[in-house]
């Protein structure tokens, strides 16, 4: 086993706001599961992270409940599950560690939110050496407003404005931005493909 499949923030986190109804795959549970299915077969070691943020009183507070796997995640007993304070999952976490002890060079990743934690995880990990492969529709966003707009704002507001980002542009500037530099981009279904296995 040289590989490792890391599942970023798909948390009950982002489902508790509002702009969760914005979300750029609201079935990207079943994505990852399928990633998560794929990467056993082949003897990959699955990581789990959440990303959690003590004392803030919001939804990434643990104290609220909402920081813990998505109910239709197949996460596996004894599988490693690691919480993280920062925006990539290796600063403040044991996750290189981890890795490093079982020989680990190559990473797979995908999770919540395409260009923020997966995004800053897969840069971090290329700097540190490892092989990184960004499974861009197994990863999801939300838009995000222009620099200008003003904070607090509705989502009907949010997607009126016509400086927002719309979510599949972010995942789209995500993978130019990526790709060739810090990582390989797949599909789940390139994958399942290369693995021999029928795509669903």
């Amino acid at each position: 086993m040289n590989r490792a499949l890391v599942v970023i923030d798909v948390q009950e986190s982002f489902r508790a706001r509002p702009l969760w109804e914005t979300t750029s795959d609201l079935r990207i549970a079943d994505q990852v599961n399928r990633l998560v299915r794929l990467s056993r077969r082949a003897g990959d070691l699955v990581v789990w992270v959440l990303h959690s943020e003590p004392g803030t009183g919001d939804v990434f507070d643990p104290a609220l409940g909402h920081v813990r796997l998505m109910e239709e995640l197949e996460w596996a007993d004894g599988e490693p599950l690691i919480h993280k304070t920062s925006h990539n999952a290796f600063t403040t976490t044991n996750l290189q560690q981890l890795l490093t002890e079982r020989g680990i060079r190559e990473l797979t990743v995908c999770g919540i939110r395409t260009e923020q934690c997966v995004e800053t995880t897969t840069r971090v990990a290329s700097d540190l050496g490892y092989q990184v492969t960004f499974v861009v529709d197994a990863t999801a966003t939300n838009p995000i407003p222009h620099r200008d707009a003003p904070a607090g704002r509705s989502v009907a507001e949010l997607l009126a404005d016509p400086r927002t980002l719309p979510a599949a542009e972010v995942v789209r500037r995500t993978e130019y931005a990526l790709a060739g530099r810090f990582a390989t981009i797949a599909t789940v279904d390139q994958l399942e493909a290369a693995a021999g296995l029928p795509a669903q």
